[in-house]
């Protein structure tokens, strides 16, 4: 998952026909039905047909987490009525455990279970859960469906095969990397589609949105990709999205060459309306083994949001090599409602971040320069975190109250260890492999169907590298040591120098905004801190309160949107900013200008030697 950080902050059933056979073997999947045709008070009924159960007494779950989240989400709070039903279509009891977990006695008479299923993008708060591993119910319009929001298992019943059929009507379309197996017309307002998983796992890896059909799709190598958008204000379409996807997913491949062999691809975007005011309002994606789920605000400005999209997906599309690829058993064999958390963050989410700016660089979409930059910054961000924990420990115990405060840093300091290692592999190879050609060992050693022992990882990567490196993973990921970033950037003819540095034109980095809230609600430039040359240029001084910047004003409410709107400035263009120092309004009118700040930049060595270049060519565009 990667989460954009910006500033600021029943009593219907469906009876069958089934009789009990008492043998203790599966004749039939698990059938999963959503009706979202006869929505009842914005809420889905769900029924769930465990087939032939052997065992007196059996559970039924809806997920308290989901793997990609590392955060408690509760998904069963969002349930009502459920009730269970023997085969003669009588209740029969359920005795709540929690609030994701019921007992059903007399198991082996059970028929199914039913329930009626809310979303989340209208409860306030959301419910704590993040908008991209969220549910929305829109009759008629919009259904996405995390599915982890809405199907339940029942014990030890994870590895059975499911079918899933969704009742919807004629309008709306399937955007999924499932294929649907069959679409059954049932009466010209409703249709059954229907589609077949091999375990519980791939009904909460396989996210389905539906809506009107708005959707683009292009091929790349052997592979499908769909582009599903969900934009309730028709401000955009999927074409309009096309060129620049096509385009960064064209250069992962290139990138990764024959280590993906996925074959379909989707990539799920809805677009919130009105932010946190009944709808979707966090935003970021969710990764899947063939689909990302992307929650982003509708008004936001084209270019802003397809910079956003190329970011966001190009990280959750890097998450087939892992964890979707490689993984440990935590991971493959996820308990929903008693999670094992896995020690490995820093290779789920860290690596997969370092990737998802690495391949810019190395396909030319930005240049090293940039690169550099956005390794800078991140080193820069990574000094909130105490730069001692060791990031095993603090992977494995994400769940508990005191890591989860340090979730944000596996996108910082776990990149980094990215970075350093690649460069570590570099150099101990004499440039001939790195980070990737390693993540292609461990996938031809296991795949997404083999996991490994979370314990066992570090001895296999020393074994399939060198012993400097699993010296290095032993000191500075599951140790405590901090990395020393100036050593590795030396190798490779780097050095941090004093000078200016660009920056955002609200933001010098993730943890210091150039602008604060007063208690008024009114949006302030900063008094306790050196502004940046975009402000300075124009005499504007800590302390002023933003009124209006080219006609719009701004305030608390619509502070998102002074940092999407600054994403559309180009430098040249004309820009009037009024704003009120000491009590009196003052107009400003100049030209947009590139913010600079002071600080250390990472930039090339003017006296690098042949072999400090030799190895950073090798690093970056090998």
């Amino acid at each position: 998952m990667k989460k954009i950080f910006y500033l600021v902050v029943l009593s219907f059933s469906i009876y069958s026909c089934k009789a009990p056979q008492g043998t203790g073997t599966q004749t039939q999947p698990i059938i999963a039905t959503l009706d979202l045709v006869n929505v009842q008070d914005d809420k889905i009924l769900v029924t769930v047909d465990p087939g032939v159960i052997t065992s007196e007494e059996i559970i039924f779950y809806i997920p308290k987490t989901v793997p990609g989240t590392y955060s408690t989400a509760n998904y069963g709070k969002f349930s009502e009525g459920i009730k269970a039903f023997d085969y003669k279509g009588k209740e029969v009891p359920v005795t709540p455990i929690d609030d994701n977990s019921w007992r059903i006695p007399n198991a082996t008479k059970l028929d199914k279970v039913s329930y009626l299923m809310n979303d989340t993008f209208d409860v306030k708060g959301e419910g704590g859960i993040y908008s991209m591993a969220g549910t929305n119910i829109k009759a008629g319009e919009n259904y996405m469906l995390n599915l982890h929001g809405f199907v339940g298992y029942f014990q030890n019943m994870t590895e059975e095969p499911y079918r899933l059929e969704i009742i919807r009507s004629p309008g709306l379309y399937p955007g999924s990397a499932l294929t649907v197996n069959e679409s059954i017309e049932e009466s010209p307002e409703s249709i059954r589609d229907i589609f077949s998983l091999n375990r519980y796992f791939e009904v909460t890896d396989n996210p389905i949105m539906y809506a009107a059909p708005d959707t683009a799709s292009f091929k790349i190598e052997n592979m499908d990709v769909l582009l599903h958008v969900y934009s309730p204000g028709n401000i955009y379409s999927a074409t309009d999205f096309k060129p620049s996807m096509e385009k960064m997913i064209s250069a992962q491949k290139r990138f990764l060459g024959k280590i993906d062999e996925t074959d379909k691809y989707a990539i799920l975007l809805y677009l919130s309306a009105t932010p946190g005011e009944g709808d979707a309002g966090n935003f970021g994606a969710l990764e899947h083994h063939t689909s990302t789920v992307v929650v982003m605000p509708e008004s936001m400005g084209k270019e802003a949001l397809e910079s956003s999209l190329t970011d966001i997906v190009s990280h959750e599309f890097f998450h087939i090599l892992t964890p979707l690829g490689v993984h440990s058993k935590e991971v493959h064999y996820f308990d929903y409602n008693d999670p094992k958390m896995s020690q490995h963050l820093w290779l789920y989410e860290g690596v997969t971040e370092y990737f998802a700016n690495l391949f810019q660089v190395n396909q030319g979409l930005i240049t090293k320069q940039q690169f550099y930059d956005r390794m800078n910054e991140k080193i820069t961000s990574a000094k909130m975190f105490d730069d001692t924990i060791s990031f095993t420990q603090m992977s494995k115990n994400i769940l508990e109250e005191q890591y989860q405060d340090s979730y944000y840093n596996v996108y910082l300091k776990g990149a980094l260890i990215g970075m350093a290692l690649d460069i570590e592999l570099r150099d101990v190879s004499n440039g001939k492999t790195g980070l990737l050609d390693l993540m292609k060992k461990l996938t031809d050693r296991y795949g997404k169907d083999k996991p490994f022992e979370d314990d066992e990882l570090f001895g296999i990567i020393t074994g399939l590298t060198h012993p400097e490196i699993g010296e290095f993973l032993e000191t500075h990921v599951s140790g405590t040591t901090p990395i020393p970033y100036t050593e590795y950037f030396n190798k490779v003819g780097l050095e941090m120098r004093e000078g200016e540095i660009p920056v955002d034109y609200f933001l010098k980095d993730q943890s210091t905004p150039y602008i604060a809230v007063n208690a008024a609600g009114d949006i302030l430039l900063r008094d306790d801190i050196p502004l940046s040359t975009f402000f300075t240029s124009m005499d504007l001084k800590g302390g002023d309160i933003i009124k209006s910047i080219n006609g719009k004003t701004y305030n608390v409410q619509n502070v998102y949107d002074l940092i999407s709107d600054s994403v559309e400035w180009t430098v040249g263009d004309d820009i009037t900013i009024v704003v009120e120092r000491n009590g009196k309004e003052k107009q400003v009118k100049s030209k947009v200008i590139e913010p600079m700040a002071k600080g250390l930049r990472l930039v090339e060595m003017m006296n690098a030697d042949g072999e400090q270049m030799e190895l950073r060519h090798s690093w970056l565009k090998s």
